[in-house]
């Protein structure tokens, strides 16, 4: 860490002074360093960085050593296809600080066994892996494939032969355990995001997407249904989060941000959900330290800024408009700052990282909860979340938090009440127009249509029925007419062919079968009438049925996703900054260290 953001201040600096280091008179026309001009350079550096001249030194090397190797393998790859990979060795032996980094030369369309196969006879390893950007490289495919380009730096990890044979059940185990929970996840989400509230409200799990305050939004159908599966996956997500289990997190909430960006909704500017997620993507890379996510959480962090502005206004005035308080949503920023503070550290902007650090830390002094007024809020029979959210949104004032969680208990307990009475409203609207002969899932939809109007979802319904009948009967006429016409060019009489296709319910073979086996007369007993079938009644509400009757899976897999669906509607919002702490003492003790040594 401390050697990337070494080079990271140089680098700005050399770009201030437009310094070119593989240039002269740094580099000479053979490629060799002059010494002198880089020492004159680290004596010029070291009490600006605060750093030693001697790490300046090795430093400034390493930078031009680099730029120029770099600059001749640019050129070789594109005349030869030939790319130079960065690889860094196991230790040498123990105790030794640094890895050691050699390149070598290869064609990007070989195996990773292939490469391998090379790394093993040149450097005499036996058993290892390669680790690109935190991912082991999958032997079978090409490097190419796996995003492996020229100049790319690759690990090499040692392992022992019983570890290469326990890791690879370990990771065939971890790798299909991963793949199911996602599939369950994403199961379980499909089946609530089909359901459209028609079932009992007392037995049948439902999901709304909701604002702030916890109050449905009306939302396009489709739309719906991906913002289910978005937020689904960004719970989950958020669920192995808390368990520190940032890798299965992480998968999980890409996932998620797949399906936000379908939704073109402009639901996305005015609910943080969106936000909340690119600081939890960014917050499990910096927790699984991969560093070549940068450039991809500098985006995602200033996408998380900008809607977090939009969400809350200037100094959080729609917020305080729409919930009535503004201390809650604090430990986003936190988080916020907290990370912009650790990109700027390791792109060795040392004043930015510093700026950023003390808006963490004069935050982290607002939200820090005394643990004596959670006690107290707890002995009063409030939860220990109700008790942290409570005391954040009143900024500590602990008589303003009784009231404020007495409040917001009740608001919830009328909105769920609101809800419950609605969704039982609608289910009888439902009923009636499936007792006027409609299938449950097109009253469902007309009255989606209808905005719960049952009158107006009636003459919905009735326009399409009719529209549907008038059309399968032009349709029916045609084909049976022409079934007809084709019986009576066989020789048989209009009348006997027409009862002929009746009886076989206008299937032509049939009809033309039996005819020819009673020399072309409608057989009498078949003329008589006969009870209609059970089967031809309500077609349309056969298929319905599926709808409303769930598998015992299907209700396995949706009660184990709502196990990961907080029942607190700021659950996002409760941290208890832990992990917060740990990161924000880590970047201070860095910065200070440099600070002291500079001094």
């Amino acid at each position: 860490m401390d050697e990337q953001h070494i080079q990271a201040r140089l680098i700005a600096l050399l770009r201030q002074d437009n310094i070119r280091l593989w240039l002269e008179p740094f580099t000479t026309d053979s490629g060799d360093a002059e010494l002198q001009k880089i020492q004159e350079l680290a004596l010029k550096y070291a009490p600006v960085t605060g750093f030693t001249v001697e790490d300046v030194l090795s430093s400034l090397e390493a930078i031009r050593s680099d730029t120029s190797r770099k600059d001749e393998g640019n050129k070789e790859f594109r005349e030869t296809s030939v790319a130079t990979l960065e690889l860094h060795l196991p230790r040498a032996e123990e105790g030794q600080k640094k890895k050691r980094k050699v390149h070598l030369k290869t064609k990007l369309d070989i195996t990773t066994q292939e490469l391998k196969n090379r790394i093993s006879e040149e450097f005499k390893y036996k058993h290892f892996n390669l680790i690109l950007s935190g991912k082991k490289l999958s032997l079978g495919m090409r490097l190419d494939e796996q995003n492996v380009k020229n100049n790319s730096k690759i690990m090499v990890l040692n392992v022992t032969s019983d570890e290469v044979k326990n890791e690879m059940l370990e990771e065939e185990e971890k790798t299909r355990s991963q793949n199911e929970g996602v599939q369950r996840t994403q199961k379980g989400f499909q089946i609530l995001s089909e359901r459209d509230g028609s079932e009992d409200p007392a037995t049948t799990p439902f999901l709304e997407i909701a604002d702030q305050k916890g109050n449905p939004l009306q939302i396009p159908n489709d739309e719906r249904k991906a913002l289910i599966l978005a937020m689904g996956f960004h719970e989950k997500g958020r669920s192995l989060m808390k368990k520190r289990e940032h890798s299965a997190a992480l998968c999980h909430l890409l996932l998620a941000d797949e399906q936000f960006n379908k939704c073109n909704s402009a639901l996305l500017k005015t609910v943080d959900n969106y936000a909340v997620l690119q600081l939890d993507i960014v917050w499990c890379f910096q927790a699984l330290e991969q560093l070549d996510c940068l450039n991809d959480a500098r985006q995602r962090l200033s996408r998380a800024e900008e809607c977090f502005q939009r969400c809350y206004g200037e100094q959080q005035s729609r917020l305080q408009l729409i919930k009535g308080h503004t201390g809650g949503e604090d430990v986003l920023f936190l988080r916020l700052y907290l990370l912009q503070s650790v990109l700027a550290y390791h792109d060795g902007n040392k004043n930015q990282a510093s700026h950023k650090l003390k808006e963490v830390e004069r935050l982290f002094g607002q939200l820090f909860l005394d643990p004596e007024k959670i006690t107290q809020l707890m002995g009063l029979g409030f939860s220990e979340q109700d008790a942290r959210l409570g005391l954040r949104a009143c900024r500590g004032d602990l008589s303003e938090a009784v009231l404020h969680i007495t409040q917001r208990k009740k608001e919830r307990k009328e909105t769920k009440e609101r809800e419950r009475e609605k969704r039982r409203r609608r289910l009888q609207d439902i009923n009636t127009l499936v007792e006027l002969g409609f299938s449950k899932r097109d009253a469902a939809r007309a009255l989606h249509q209808a905005r719960g109007d049952v009158d107006k979802a009636y003459g919905i319904l009735l326009d399409g029925a009719e529209a549907q009948t008038q059309t399968q009967t032009q349709t029916q006429s045609s084909d049976r007419q022409v079934k007809l016409d084709q019986l009576v060019s066989y020789g048989f009489q209009v009348d006997v062919a027409d009862s002929a296709l009746r009886l076989m319910g206008d299937d032509l073979e049939l009809a033309t079968q039996m005819l020819l086996d009673h020399q072309g007369a409608v057989p009498p007993e078949l003329l008589s009438p006969s009870p209609p079938s059970s089967s031809s009644e309500e077609p349309s509400t056969s298929s319905d049925s599926t709808v409303s009757v769930s598998s015992p899976l299907d209700e396995e897999l949706v009660n184990e996703v709502l196990e990961d669906i907080p029942r607190h509607e700021e659950d996002y919002l409760d941290v208890t900054l832990d992990e917060e702490q740990e990161l924000m003492m880590h970047i201070r003790s860095r910065l200070d260290k440099q600070t002291t040594s500079s001094g």
